[in-house]
């Protein structure tokens, strides 16, 4: 199993507590010892608790936040995205921000995105994608 950064619909489906997938969450513990997120993730994750007043879930989500690596949206991962949105603009096939800015930190970190939409994200050039749902 390669590092891989979990997208906002995987750490749902793990949350929610799909079997599969936290089948896969559980050997990736195995051998990493914690899950591999983005900040866009965390933000996307937690907005959605707030919103619902799922007050005792995000303090759960919180302590999986500080046993998590965590990946910042850093310079490098700024510009790749600002190159992925560049050429899908001029190929007609936008995606929203978010996805950019998640598969760019995925590929300036060199990590697997797990996602369960793959279709979504197979238009970026370079970037591994792997479905835990599968």
């Amino acid at each position: 199993m390669k590092r891989s950064l979990l997208d906002t619909d995987m750490l749902s489906f793990y949350l929610k507590g799909n079997p599969r997938v936290k089948e896969k969450c559980t050997q990736y513990l195995n051998q990493f010892g914690r899950l591999d997120y983005s900040t866009i993730t965390y933000y996307e994750i937690r907005r959605g608790l707030l919103h619902a007043g799922a007050s005792i879930r995000a303090q759960s989500f919180e302590r999986l936040a500080d046993a998590s690596q965590i990946w910042p949206l850093d310079r490098t991962a700024s510009m790749r995205a600002a190159e992925i949105c560049a050429d899908l603009w001029g190929k007609g096939t936008p995606l929203e921000d978010a996805d950019i800015l998640i598969a760019a930190i995925a590929l300036s970190n060199d990590l697997v995105l797990v996602t369960n939409n793959q279709r979504h994200f197979e238009r970026i050039p370079g970037l591994s994608s792997e479905n835990w749902t599968a």
